[in-house]
């Protein structure tokens, strides 16, 4: 298996929306996402901006990961990788290419909306990699979490 990761074009960003419909867990449909103001064009026009980068994962010419970031707020956007591929790395990896963005734009601190549930994998996951809750949660109950200084 030959993974790489690379930045986001805008070639890939019609199957960002294929990939995060079919994730373990919280998945969210094309149409679900249209329905919350993200789509493919949004995506375009905020990458063609520079407020909001990527970096994907292919497996030969297959993107089976992908993780984005907003340069303005300081937040990762999203983090999702198709089930087959959980477990190798590639979460982490392209985490920390966002995150090393993020840090190298953002006078924000960097912070993630998660499930307070400890039964969802990404609760331990962002846990594991230094994240923590600050206390505060969004309007649909996930838990802000912020990244400690000294993790990257």
């Amino acid at each position: 298996m030959d993974l790489v990761l690379r930045e986001t074009l805008p070639a890939d960003i019609e199957e960002l929306f294929s990939v995060r419909a079919r994730t373990r867990e919280n998945p969210i449909s094309k149409e679900g996402l249209a329905s919350i103001g993200i789509t493919p064009e949004s995506i375009a026009r905020e990458m063609a901006s520079g407020r909001m980068k990527g970096w994907v994962c292919l497996d030969g010419s297959t993107l089976v990961g992908f993780c984005n970031g907003d340069g303005e707020t300081g937040e990762v956007l999203v983090l999702a990788v198709l089930p087959d591929y959980e477990r190798r790395g590639i979460g982490t990896g392209l985490l920390s290419r966002v995150v090393e963005w993020l840090r190298s734009v953002s006078s924000n601190s960097i912070w993630l909306a998660a499930s307070p549930d400890a039964r969802i994998r990404a609760h331990g996951f962002y846990r594991s990699l230094g994240w923590r809750p600050n206390g505060k949660k969004q309007q649909n109950g996930d838990e802000i979490l912020v990244l400690e200084q000294s993790t990257s």
